[in-house]
């Protein structure tokens, strides 16, 4: 009972950032790395088991096929992450199958036919087109500065291409954050 008005009190009033984080902490367990979460990651390899729960006994819900792709740690709880991808599935993922290596997606919830975006020389509307992507394609961040994003994007049979996209049309970096 008395824990039942901490938490409604903490809710109402807002808890310190210790005490909100200690109530995020797993019934038995304990929080993984202590660095942000939410925050976005990529996996390591090209087979990624996504599971029910943070355990290999539990049941594998999806197998992610794509390195490199940016997902969203939602949860630590010892060496397993919870994460979430851009279509919103989430799961549990051995820490050591995940990379921080920054990436994102161009525009993965665009569908039909769209436009392709532009890879600009440089951080402005004005600046000539590098290259056009289309959506889903992964982007490796170099760096962004709020408002536009450095990137790479690798090329299988050419030379990479290296440009800006605007921060607002990639999955895999929060609205105005700075990534260097």
């Amino acid at each position: 009972m008395r824990r039942t008005l901490l938490l409604l009190a903490l809710l109402a009033f807002g808890a310190p950032p210790a005490l909100a984080q200690q109530q995020q902490t797993p019934p038995g367990g304990r929080l993984g790395t202590g660095l942000p979460v939410p925050r976005y990651v990529s996996l390591k390899t090209d087979r990624v088991n996504l599971r029910e729960g943070p355990s290999k006994d539990h049941r594998t819900a999806w197998v992610f096929q794509r390195a490199g792709l940016p997902v969203e740690i939602v949860a630590e709880y010892e060496t397993w992450r919870r994460i979430r991808d851009s279509e919103g599935t989430e799961g549990w993922v051995l820490h050591s199958l995940l990379s921080g290596r920054r990436t994102a997606l161009v525009m993965p919830w665009a569908k039909g036919e769209v436009p392709p975006i532009p890879l600009r020389e440089a951080p402005s509307d004005r600046s000539g087109t590098v290259a056009q992507l289309q959506p889903g394609v992964i982007a490796n961040i170099k760096s962004c500065d709020g408002a536009w994003c450095r990137v790479v994007i690798v090329m299988e049979r050419a030379r990479d291409v290296d440009g800006y996209i605007q921060q607002d049309k990639l999955w895999g970096v929060y609205p105005n954050e700075k990534v260097e």
